[in-house]
Formats: C-alpha cells, sequence, structure tokens
C-alpha cells in the first residue's frame, strides 16, 4: 500500500497473491502438479498387489492407473492424478472385506507428484538407457543381463546414473522391457544393491513370461520382499549373497520359504530341487462311469496310480518340499499313532507321540485344535519331520468310491 502525498490517492497493490498463482500454473505445466493424490491402505502390507487393485478397481465406477505403488512399513500407498476418480476411490472405502472378512479401510489425501514423476528421465536419457539394455540382451536365450547396470561405461559415460532401487529407474527400465523384450524368460539383476522390491513388482504386468530371474549379491534382508514378485512363474531363481539367506535355521526352512512364494521352482540358487506336486484338479480327460464291480475305467485308474507314483516319489526322496502343490492353502492335516505310547509302541514313535492326534484316546478339548495342522506350508513341515520312508505301491489299496461326470455324459 502507498500514499502519494500530491494528490492524496491511496494505491493497492496485492503483492503477496500473484507470484504463487504464477507458480502453480508453471509446476502445471511442469506436470509436477496436476490434482496428484496419495491413495493409503492401512495394513495394506498384508495383502497381494495384484488382488488388492484388483479389488479396488472392481468396487470403483471410474477406472484408474495406480503410479508408484509401493508398501511402507505396514502400509499400502499408490498415486492417481484425477480429482474425480480420488472421489469415487474415497467412497470405496470399507466396501471390501478380506479372506477373514474385514473390512479394508482406504484412505485418498492430495499430494505431490510421486518421485517417479517428477524424476521422470528425459528422453535422451532413455534412449540411451535403452542402447545399453540392447547391448546386454541375449537374443537366443531371451536373457537380459542388468548386472551392476549402474557402473556401465557407456552410462556413466554420458553422466546417467540408473540406481534400479529408485522407482523412477526401475520403472524406466521396466517400461523398456515391456516395449522391446517382449518375450524375455531370464532376467538378471545381480549386484544391484536392491534392499526393496517395490519397483520391480510391475514385472509381473510387464515381462509375465519370465522364468529366471538373479536377485544375487543384493541388499535383500527378509524373504517377504519376495511376495511383491510371486505373480511370476519362475522356475529358477538366484538369491545367494542376499542378507536373507542367512535368515533361516537350515538349508530345508529356506527352501520350503522361497518355494511358499514360488511353488513351481526347479532351482535355488543353482541347486536342483525335487520337483513340485502339481496337481490338475481341472483336467480334461473324461473320466467312464464306475463299474458294477467297483473296479473303476481305466482312465480313473491311471490318473490315480500316476498321482500315487508322483506323491511318493517326493515323499521317499527326502526333499519333502515338493509336495506343497499337493495340498490346498487351507488344508488341514494330523498324525495318529495307533498305539497306546505306555503299552506296545515301537520304541522309534515314542517321539512323535506328543504330536499324536489320536481321537480314540484324546480327550482335551485344547490339543485337538492344537494339532490340527492349518495351510499347505504347516503340514508340508509336518511331513518332512517325520523319518524318512520307502513305500511300496504294490501294496497300497485305494478306496474309490465316488467319482464325478460332466453333465450330459
Amino acid at each position: 500500500m502507498k500514499w502519494h502525498s500530491e494528490d492524496e490517492i491511496c494505491i493497492t497493490t496485492w503483492r503477496k497473491r500473484k507470484p504463487p498463482e504464477r507458480k502453480m500454473r508453471q509446476n502445471t505445466q511442469d506436470g509436477y502438479t496436476r490434482n496428484w493424490f496419495k491413495v493409503t491402505i492401512p495394513n495394506g502390507i498384508k495383502y497381494d498387489k495384484s488382488w488388492l487393485m484388483n479389488s479396488i478397481q472392481s468396487h470403483c465406477s471410474a477406472p484408474f492407473t495406480p503410479v508408484d505403488f509401493h508398501y511402507i512399513q505396514n502400509r499400502a500407498c499408490f498415486f492417481i492424478q484425477d480429482a474425480s476418480t480420488a472421489s469415487v476411490l474415497k467412497d470405496v472405502s470399507y466396501k471390501i472385506c478380506d479372506d477373514e472378512n474385514r473390512k479394508i479401510c482406504i484412505f485418498v489425501n492430495h499430494s505431490t507428484a510421486p518421485y517417479s514423476v517428477k524424476n521422470k528421465l528425459k528422453p535422451s536419457q532413455m534412449e540411451m538407457l535403452k542402447l545399453t539394455m540392447n547391448k546386454r540382451y541375449n537374443v537366443s536365450q531371451q536373457a537380459l543381463d542388468l548386472q551392476n547396470l549402474r557402473f556401465d561405461p557407456d552410462l556413466m559415460g554420458r553422466d546417467i546414473d540408473i540406481i534400479l532401487n529408485r522407482r523412477n529407474c526401475m520403472a524406466a527400465t521396466l517400461k523398456i522391457i515391456e516395449r522391446n523384450f517382449p518375450e524375455l524368460l531370464s532376467l538378471n539383476l545381480c549386484n544391484n544393491k536392491l534392499y526393496q522390491l517395490d519397483g520391480l513388482s510391475d514385472i509381473i504386468e510387464k515381462a509375465p513370461k519370465v522364468k529366471t530371474l538373479n536377485l544375487s549379491k543384493n541388499k535383500l534382508e527378509s524373504a517377504w520382499e519376495l511376495g511383491k514378485v510371486k505373480g511370476l512363474k519362475l522356475e529358477e531363481l538366484w538369491l545367494e549373497g542376499n542378507p536373507l539367506c542367512s535368515t533361516f535355521s537350515d538349508q530345508s526352512a529356506y527352501v520350503s520359504a522361497i518355494r511358499d512364494c514360488f511353488p513351481k521352482l526347479l532351482r535355488l540358487d543353482g541347486r536342483e530341487l525335487s520337483a513340485p506336486m502339481i496337481v490338475d484338479i481341472d483336467s480334461s480327460e473324461i473320466m467312464k462311469p464306475c463299474k458294477e464291480n467297483f473296479t473303476g475305467s481305466e482312465t480313473l485308474k491311471h490318473l490315480v496310480l500316476q498321482f500315487l507314483q508322483q506323491y511318493y516319489s517326493i515323499y521317499d526322496s527326502g526333499d519333502r518340499q515338493g509336495l506343497l502343490g499337493a495340498y490346498h492353502d487351507e488344508a488341514c492335516f494330523s498324525l495318529a499313532i495307533p498305539f497306546d505310547a505306555e503299552d506296545s509302541a515301537p520304541n522309534s514313535l515314542r517321539k512323535y507321540f506328543e504330536d499324536s492326534r489320536n481321537m480314540k484316546t484324546l480327550k482335551d478339548p485344547y490339543l485337538k485344535g492344537e494339532l490340527l495342522r492349518h495351510t499347505k506350508r504347516d503340514i508340508v513341515d509336518s511331513l518332512s519331520a517325520l523319518p524318512k520312508t520307502q513305500h511300496d505301491l504294490s501294496s497300497i489299496l485305494v478306496d474309490m468310491w465316488c467319482q464325478t461326470v460332466p453333465s450330459g455324459q
């Protein structure tokens, strides 16, 4: 505000309002600030990314593209760029229930642009990264070697810093893979100082055919990180040289935890694993109706025999982790020893009596529930604790009392 004494005219100027408006317009033109919103799911760390995103999208009346999905502490977070979508997402809160029938809360708040947007690689940097990746791609093996990528001479010579722990760099890398290497089967990310796999989680959509993944010599501290990429149907995985490898009591526990994420895994850190047990419950083979003498059809006999041979070959091999695929995620199991611990039980069985759930002798209702094993992993761990065996398939009697036939047959 200024006074001019000559003609006593008062002039008022608003100096503090214009600059912010101009700055806002500049930022909007950059694309850095354009109605960005951060979506937060408390305790979202418990949920798989694909399930969570599909559940939210199915309840949301407007389609949206999540940006920079990641987990932080116990929360799941991502960003969206449209105000109307943000409003619709607020209405989704408490409308989704998880497997335990608990309602999922969703918070939506104004936000600055996410890191990967503010630090998006320039076109010239993207082109140089693409050329570098092309040099590292083996066409015949459909394999991409990105180990120690930050110190690639071509990138360093042009002062391009590609740190795959940064979401913008990983996002750029996966974008190039999606566009230029759609048939990628093997990806080597060895020695890139990865301590989390949030940015890599998009590989499930960008490169779904990957069968071999090398994450060795990184900084991963927990097997939980692997859950972020468990949508991949991996057959070979390398993890040696990560801190997480020393968190398991023994090799069996290590293999069990990793195979829980990747049931079809055949090789871990270069070592062959026993073939996983995979049961095809949706077999298209039509079984003939059961004969009156109850011997069943040859097709049925073949399927049952094939199952028994595969199951017991793994069971008798000494490494029973391959049986994970034979059980439902929510299967139950209990061990029953048909002897009285104080009578005629063989000495070799005595150490297993504390786990026996023989319903004829067990009276304690608490123990009846406590001794019941839940989930396929607990079941296989229990089986792995039992002594080594050798089954004679010719001595096994199978009572198949029911057989289903497709309608109209």
